[in-house]
């Protein structure tokens, strides 16, 4: 046996009589043994061996030393000495800053010196070392005693000499039977109550870390966990785990709830950091975690046995009959735990880990997620202050949502405002929306969210982590196991394998079934490890997806565009495994979730090997995003499939690119520019011989025209688009050949001739049902209720809106909005008012932000006529000149003046001095597109 051997066993035995005297209230006793335990103390333990074995020994016995240094300096502080330990403890702070105990001791014993400034200036200096290093503000019990302080409390008073109580663990023979009264006899000041090695509550030993004093929020976690502890635990102990992801504050609320427990677990509450994310540590074995757990119930060193299953054996027969809470905190893993369950169904063991331990049978689990938003702005006002969260309010929310309302993040974030008092909070918010840095930033000393994050990824399997740094490429806020799949090179049952295995260990988050997402603080930390990665890497994990998504947009638009021209285009659909797309419905939500992550893989670019596959997709996202009128959208998938198309230099692929850039244009208000893409596609359609597209570019001129006031140039170029109608062939582009023909009409309506309008919208109708086209069928009966209208056959228009309507009832707002306000005009000329104003009020309901521009300001102006028309010249007013604005932002001549015509009559009975200003402007305008007078929607 060595002499450390030796000098071992002679420790504990003091420290077993520390424990007997305590016990029967001998303080002095007790300290006496303290000092001849640490006497043996020569140097660090085991010097000079090595090995992580002999280092995790020397650690226990190294921790063990400094609680019975730190029980010997609260002895003497209890029996009445102050002045000749500040030096002592001054020595041991420098080995050890961080021990708050110790800094406790020192500042009770600088106040019980009469230095109080020190003492003050002392709490100043942890405090300041605590925010730098860790983040964190000192434990309640040193706050408590700086107030203490402050207001002089007596409680600080030096004592009397007499015997203090220290907890000590239960013994065969019990604390309370030796001594009736120890447990009523509390030491004056800093008592164990504040700053114990062993912490008590009633006695029984309490290893719990000190909760956090500025703990926010959780309440529905919290009453959540408290109601799973207390559950029946039927034969067992009762085991509630709590899982989340590093930083979402998982230990504070496990401790919070061991503290509200605490009473119901008189016979102890044991803490065990089992190290499975600890930072330059590796993760604690159960035999070292039973060992620990034995000798602080008061099991003598040379009873515990050193094999796991004695361990075990002994740690499960102690614990038979007792009432102890356990809390088992930052497990990797269910081999860490299973050992350490007791076998007593009176105790409760509560486990936090990131991952679900899922061999924990019969354990409850709750899984941690982030703060909910009023939660985040309360933990900022609690720890920053209210004050300077109530000046900058926007700045703070900004704050926590660039920090993902994950806890650690707000701390670190709040630590580094108040080490930089001249810092706004609106400054950080800058600083941290540089994605690049925003990682960078959220750290203080040792602590950061990478560091934090970095541990959940580096207990990943090699294959989980590439798994890990490739999702973080994903375009889109969320990932299916389909795109996962493409993107990862697997297939769809082992991508979700690799999914799941990700969110169990929260690194991924799961919103609805089948769909994952990152947080974004974890999708920054995964970008940042791909950043080691080759670029040829990122590219072809990038060209994956994008085959992948133009292939399955192809299939979502065989199925919902129907009558779309197809195009051959090489989207090897064989290469990837497709959601289904058999339902319109699901088919079209599908294209809705995805829809985001498209234009984002578009937008970055970097696909110039495969440009034709960029504008398969960008062409098939155009027509969903025309669907949904999401115009900017549309133009900006245009524009990326045009730079594809002309690095192909295929005349035809630029021809139909620029006539759906062209129509985006114009759906937009920007008319000019849509004309500019018409011309340049009517340029290429002919060059290149495509009868086709250039029947489309026709159309799209006319149109555009028309609304430019180029009505002469609109009707030529809407006929020359519909001339291969005559004795052509009606299948070809039908669904052209019907849009062409409602054009047609819309420009013959401007110029007054109705019977031709008319014309026009019957052979459009035909059309339509022929190949079941219900939205231009249903503008086209409205455009022939106008023509009839004009004709003054109102009773036709009548029965022509009454199918407009049947037909538009299930057509996108664009259409039915204009519809209802033809309706509302129609039926208060045949004097049907209720009925008007129900139509009226409809489509002024459909006027939403999807409604292009053009449909925005003739909608108007029609709902005005009836007003001019009723003397509701106000109302009359105020629509046409709302139309007129928006008309007017655009440059569309026809319906400004129709506008200023409107604003005209209004003006005029209101007797306002611009109704003159008003008419001359419309008939300007009027005359310069040649529209005569029978062409004027006038009351």
């Amino acid at each position: 046996m060595t002499d450390e051997q030796l000098d071992l066993l002679e420790f504990n035995g003091h420290i077993q009589q520390v424990r007997r005297a305590v016990a029967v209230g001998q303080s002095q006793e007790a300290a006496d043994q303290l000092r001849a335990a640490l006497a043996l103390w020569r140097g660090p333990v085991m010097s000079g061996a090595g090995g992580s074995v002999v280092e995790a020994a020397g650690a226990v016995l190294e921790e063990r030393r400094l609680g019975a240094a730190e029980q010997l300096f609260e002895l003497r502080l209890s029996l009445g000495e102050s002045g000749e330990l500040i030096g002592d403890l001054r020595t041991l702070i420098a080995q050890h800053p961080l021990r708050e105990s110790l800094r406790g001791h020192l500042i009770l014993a600088l106040y019980r010196s009469g230095r109080q400034a020190e003492a003050l200036a002392e709490y100043a200096k942890v405090r300041e070392l605590l925010v730098e290093e860790l983040g964190i503000d000192p434990s309640a019990q040193l706050t408590k005693l700086y107030e203490d302080i402050l207001r002089a409390s007596p409680e600080l008073a030096g004592p009397a000499a007499r015997p203090v109580s220290v907890a000590a663990p239960p013994a065969p023979q019990s604390a309370e039977a030796a001594a009736p009264d120890a447990r009523r006899s509390e030491p004056s000041g800093l008592g164990s109550s504040r700053f114990p090695t062993l912490a008590s509550l009633h006695g029984a030993p309490c290893t719990l870390p000190p909760g956090i004093p500025d703990f926010t929020g959780r309440e529905r976690e919290l009453a959540e966990v408290l109601d799973a502890c207390r559950q029946d635990a039927g034969e067992g102990p009762r085991v509630v785990a709590i899982d989340g992801m590093g930083g979402c504050g998982k230990t504070s609320l496990a401790v919070r709830t061991a503290y509200q427990l605490a009473e119901e677990y008189p016979d102890g509450q044991l803490y065990a950091d089992l190290r499975g994310f600890t930072p330059g540590e590796k993760p604690q074995r159960p035999a070292a975690t039973l060992s620990g757990l034995l000798r602080t119930l008061g099991v003598a060193a040379d009873s515990i046995p050193d094999d796991e299953a004695g361990l075990i054996g002994l740690w499960r027969a102690t614990l038979t009959g007792r009432r102890l809470l356990l809390l088992f905190d930052n497990a990797l893993d269910a081999g860490q735990v299973l050992p350490l369950l007791p076998s007593s169904t009176e105790c409760l063991v509560l486990v936090t880990s990131r991952a679900r331990l899922l061999d924990l049978d019969g354990a409850d689990w709750i899984s941690l997620g982030v703060m909910e938003p009023q939660e985040s702005r309360a933990m900022l006002a609690d720890i920053l202050g209210d004050g300077r969260v109530t000046r900058e309010p926007e700045a703070a929310a900004e704050l926590a949502e660039l920090c993902g309302h994950l806890p650690l993040a707000l701390r670190l974030a709040v630590a580094r405002l108040r080490n930089r008092p001249r810092w706004t909070v609106r400054y950080l918010v800058e600083r941290l929306e540089d994605e690049t840095r925003r990682l960078d930033e959220l750290s203080a000393g040792e602590r950061s969210v990478a560091a934090t994050l970095s541990l959940s990824y580096k207990a990943l399997e090699p294959e989980l982590q590439g798994a890990f740094c490739l999702l973080g490429l994903h375009p889109g806020a969320e990932v299916d196991v389909y795109s996962a799949a493409a993107l990862l090179e697997t297939g769809v049952r082992d991508a979700e394998d690799m999914l799941e295995d990700l969110l169990d260990m929260h690194l991924l988050v799961q919103n609805d079934p089948g769909r994952y997402a990152f947080h974004d603080l974890v999708r920054t930390y995964a970008l940042s490890l791909g950043e080691g990665r080759s670029g040829r890497e990122a590219r072809e994990a990038d060209g994956r997806l994008l085959g992948y998504y133009t292939a399955a947009t192809e299939a979502a638009c065989t199925l919902l565009f129907p009558s779309r021209r197809s195009l051959h285009v090489d989207a090897p659909a064989t290469a990837y495994a497709l959601p289904p797309m058999r339902r319109e419905d699901r088919t079209l939500e599908w294209f809705d979730r995805e829809s985001a992550g498209v234009q984002t893989l578009l937008a970055r670019g970097g696909h110039e090997d495969s440009p034709r596959l960029v504008f398969a997709l960008a062409r098939n996202a155009s027509f969903h995003l025309n669907l949904r009128g999401r115009f900017a959208e549309f133009e900006a998938v245009c524009r990326a499939g045009l730079i594809a198309t002309r690095s192909i230099g295929d005349p035809l692929l630029i021809c139909q690119t620029l006539n759906n850039l062209g129509v985006a244009c114009w759906k937009l208000g920007r008319l000019n520019e849509a004309v500019e893409a018409a011309e340049e596609a009517l340029d290429w359609a002919r060059k290149a011989g495509g009868p086709d597209d250039e029947t489309v570019a026709l159309g799209l001129l006319g149109i555009a025209h028309y609304a430019l006031g180029n009505l002469a140039r609109s009707y030529d170029y809407t006929t020359q688009a519909v001339g291969e109608l005559k004795g052509g062939d009606r299948t070809k582009l039908p669904q052209q050949q019907a849009e062409d023909l409602n054009n047609v009409g819309t420009v013959c309506l401007a110029l007054g001739q109705y019977d031709q309008a008319l014309d026009a919208a019957r052979q459009a109708i035909d059309l339509c049902r022929a190949f079941r086209f219900p939205e231009q069928e249903a503008l086209a009966w409205t455009t022939l209720a106008l023509a009839y209208c004009g004709n003054g056959a109102f009773e036709e228009a009548e029965s022509s809106l009454s199918r407009a309507l049947n037909t538009g009832s299930s057509c996108p707002d664009e259409v039915l909005v204009l519809i209802c306000a033809v309706s509302s005009d129609l039926c208060d000329r045949r004097g049907d008012t209720r009925r008007s104003q129900k139509q009226e009020a409809m489509a002024l309901q459909l006027l939403n932000s999807t409604i292009s521009p053009q449909r925005r300001s003739r909608v108007d102006n029609v709902l005005a006529l009836k007003h001019n028309r009723n003397g509701r010249y106000e109302e009359a007013l105020r629509l046409h000149e709302r139309a007129f604005t928006c008309a007017e932002g655009m440059g569309y001549r026809v319906e400004m003046a129709h506008a200023l015509d409107g604003m005209a009559v209004a003006a005029g009975h209101l007797e306002l001095p611009d109704a003159a200003g008003y008419r001359e402007r419309a008939d300007m305008l009027f005359e310069a597109m040649g529209v005569p007078p029978e062409g004027r929607r006038t009351p």
